[in-house]
């Protein structure tokens, strides 16, 4: 099918779903689908990581419609993390992913003063988790047992535009200073020679010297989970086009080729390169993330890259418009075949932050994108 005509169909097919979704989920903040219809997070884990989500996809919805119908709902759902921020140990590194696609998300588009400072307070407590002797951001909470506070997650890449954007307002340093210490240290202990990535490295968080690394969501230690893949392709790209630094387009153009020289021909991604050559779990998200990640990074490298990178989107996008997208609009997820974790119970099933990315990517082929990171 012709290019251009594949993008208007599936932009048209995500108009026609989304605002059906819209209609009948007005008041929820999903995270997956029961039986075809979403979940609620909003009364029972306000907290959870993806949590931002479902409000991003309202406003690129409203920013390529300008319907006010998602402009309502995004709004709902920002006040409604206000819970969120209120609650210490729900505080985490995944700041960037919750209020990015919300609170900031509001204020590039109405200019709305507590929307700024939600973005504010999100960037402060996430500048907050940095520890100095390691210069990385602390990941995770804990009780003080089994303690997690030396470790930090290649996921962290995505929550750093939060600390860009915050040094782009208030022109801080420490906001900037703070997020490039990060992804300095992400790119020399989590990023291995071959492109390939690390999902979690632990340091002594009192000394900052380098424990370990651990396999994580991926099938263990010293593979390929794929979606860390995404996060350091996408994040790496993005850390570049908020600070020039031609370390981190190197880094990133080095995890690309590493994905791309992976794909399947089918171009359904797994959940770890490295998995059993029998095992066919696959993991949406990652090819929806890495096809968003690839379209940056066509923009700013080297010229003769930038048809891979874009090629390399627009296969793996087409396998999902085809093969992955439920377009019934009586199912509430338009993605399918989301795995959140190798050793989880449960794999291949609908994740919110698919669609996101799913319909970022489709904005950015088409223009109508609200550009967020």
């Amino acid at each position: 099918m012709n290019e251009k005509i594949w993008l208007q169909e599936t932009s048209d097919r995500i108009k026609e779903k989304m605002h059906k979704v819209a209609e009948r989920n007005q008041h929820k903040i999903p995270y997956t689908t029961v039986d075809g219809r979403y979940d609620d997070l909003s009364e029972k884990a306000i907290c959870w990581w993806t949590n931002g989500f479902w409000g991003g996809i309202m406003w690129q919805l409203y920013f390529a419609t300008k319907d006010e119908l998602y402009k309502g709902i995004a709004e709902e759902t920002e006040l409604k993390l206000d819970e969120n921020l209120l609650t210490s140990g729900g505080m985490d590194h995944d700041s960037g992913f919750k209020w990015l696609p919300t609170a900031v998300a509001n204020y590039q588009i109405t200019g709305n003063k507590q929307s700024f400072s939600r973005g504010i307070l999100a960037a402060d407590n996430l500048a907050g988790r940095f520890n100095l002797a390691g210069r990385f951001i602390r990941a995770w909470n804990d009780n003080g047992e089994d303690s997690k506070a030396g470790w930090a997650i290649i996921d962290c890449m995505m929550n750093l535009p939060l600390l860009y954007w915050a040094y782009g307002q208030t022109k801080d340093p420490r906001y900037l200073h703070i997020a490039r210490a990060h992804a300095d240290t992400a790119m020399e202990y989590f990023i291995r020679e071959d492109g390939s990535v690390k999902h979690i490295v632990e340091f002594n968080p009192v000394t900052g010297a380098y424990i370990q690394d651990f396999g994580g969501q991926g099938y263990g230690q010293g593979s390929s989970w794929t979606r860390g893949q995404a996060w350091a392709l996408y994040g790496f790209t993005l850390s570049y086009l908020h600070t020039r630094e031609e370390k981190y387009l190197v880094c990133a153009s080095k995890v690309a080729d590493y994905f791309i020289s992976n794909i399947p021909e089918t171009g359904l991604i797994p959940v770890d390169f490295r998995q059993p050559e029998d095992c066919s779990l696959e993991d949406s998200t990652a090819a929806a993330i890495v096809a968003c990640g690839l379209l940056e990074l066509e923009k700013v490298t080297k010229e003769e890259k930038r048809n891979s990178y874009r090629e390399a989107a627009i296969h793996m996008l087409k396998a999902l418009t085809k093969n992955r997208c439920n377009w019934s609009l009586e199912c509430d997820n338009i993605v399918e075949k989301c795995t959140a974790a190798f050793h989880d119970d449960k794999h291949e099933f609908a994740i919110i932050y698919g669609d996101y990315y799913f319909i970022e990517a489709i904005w950015k082929l088409t223009e109508q994108e609200l550009f967020i990171w």
